[in-house]
């Protein structure tokens, strides 16, 4: 396999010895928080570190477009190589943090796994999440793929110019946009799920019911309800997995989509509250209150449930946490929260997702599901929280501005998909 292998921008090898800002983690948040630092006025000298080769890049088209080689590597870069050296933001790849010193101020100094150190004066910690491991024998076995790293996408895209049988496990946002990828390219594709619907930890029953209806139309078998016992393979390559009950469906290719696990190590030897996920304030503070995270490694006080915690994984929520870690770093108030978006691209499929829905007490279906469309209205005690919709962006659109106005949408009135939703809207009082 062929493996990109890019350079920092900066040549020296060698850490400087102080920065101001020290962001641990060079995906989305990180390079956020040192963009919007820039933004607010610090001049003050910002030291990014990532612990993977390449330059910083884009993950949701790893799944989608880079997976079914309409994106190439460039076009997954977040920024030019031009804008970290005009924003004068330090970044250097390829440097894993080990362990940080910290005191009482948040003051402090970073080591690194090759024995460099960096002395800083605000730590934020941007670590981002991990595949989670297939806790199974032969999840070890060559041709069983996770998807999370430009890594893993490279090693899977690769893989796939000679599949045939593909095995996808979980059913979740990763395992239906890599099923979509597969099915669209003729290869067998099974989808094997332990939840008895797709997407049940975060959607109603119709979405998951119109979402499978449109995958089997593609040709994808599901397997759901269904433990995977072992993959099982010979010469150290799998060839099929073994589900409960011994029955073994062959494959060739095993992608491994069971979620993500957050990135805590360096929280925990601080010892930060961690609950999951490093739990972070509105404004992105830490247990300690002058460190700072953002990003997948965070999790955050859920909108609609007292006392539990979220972790939301998200484009959207990385850079608006980010913002408001910047803010806090730069002494200015941090941005009020804006309406947390999603979407997943499945062939035709266009699904965009305002607000979150857990904790929802009632729901609303409108559109219609045979045509190729539908939106799923979620509301708590009467007002609405969140959407779901699958090719229907008006109602995204809608719902989204609603939801940032504080505002709600009728529930008998939004079941008719003839009224546009923007013409539903109650401000508040």
């Amino acid at each position: 396999m062929t493996t990109r292998q890019t350079t920092s921008p900066t040549t020296s090898r060698n850490l400087p010895a102080r920065t101001g800002v020290l962001v641990v983690g060079a995906g989305e948040a990180g390079v956020r928080v040192a963009a919007s630092l820039r933004e607010l006025g610090y001049d003050r000298p910002i030291l990014l570190l990532g612990e993977e080769p390449h330059r910083p890049y884009q993950r949701p088209p790893l799944s989608k477009t880079f997976l079914d080689g309409t994106a190439d590597h460039d076009a997954l870069a977040l920024r030019t190589p031009e804008f970290y050296a005009e924003a004068a933001i330090d970044l250097r790849t390829g440097r894993m943090v080990t362990h940080v010193d910290l005191d009482g101020s948040g003051a402090g100094a970073a080591h690194c796994e090759d024995g460099d150190a960096v002395a800083f004066d605000h730590l934020v910690l941007a670590t981002g999440a991990r595949a989670r491991t297939l806790p199974v024998a032969g999840a070890d076995l060559t041709g069983v793929c996770t998807l999370r790293s430009l890594q893993d996408a490279e090693a899977l895209r690769e893989r796939l110019a000679s599949a045939g049988r593909v095995v996808v496990l979980g059913a979740g946002y990763i395992g239906l946009e890599a099923a979509a990828v597969t099915s669209a390219r003729g290869l067998d594709t099974t989808v094997v799920e332990r939840a008895d619907r797709l997407l049940s930890r975060v959607s109603a029953a119709p979405l998951s019911e119109f979402l499978l209806a449109r995958h089997r139309e593609w040709g994808v078998d599901f397997r759901l309800g269904t433990e995977v016992e072992a993959v099982v393979g010979d010469g150290g390559r799998a060839r099929g997995v073994r589900l409960g009950g011994g029955q073994v469906v062959p494959a060739d290719l095993v992608v491994v989509g069971v979620g993500a696990v957050p990135e805590t190590a360096l929280a925990e030897k601080l010892g930060l509250r961690v609950q999951r996920g490093i739990a972070v304030d509105a404004a992105g503070r830490t247990s300690h209150p002058m460190v700072f995270a953002a990003g997948d490694c965070t999790v955050r006080p859920h909108p609609h449930l007292p006392g539990e915690l979220l972790g939301v994984e998200s484009v959207q929520n990385a850079n608006e946490q980010a913002r408001a870690v910047a803010a806090s770093i730069a002494g200015v108030t941090p941005p009020a929260p804006p309406v947390p978006w999603f979407w997943s691209d499945q062939r035709d499929l266009k699904l965009q997702i305002a607000g979150i829905s857990g904790g929802h007490d009632r729901y609303v279906i409108r559109g219609h599901p045979g045509d190729g469309d539908v939106s799923v209205l979620y509301y708590r005690a009467g007002a609405l929280i969140a959407s779901e919709s699958v090719n229907r962006p008006k109602d995204f659109m809608a719902v989204k501005r609603a939801l940032g106005k504080g505002a709600t949408i009728p529930p008998r009135a939004a079941a008719d998909a003839a009224t546009p939703l923007k013409d539903l809207i109650l401000e508040p009082a």
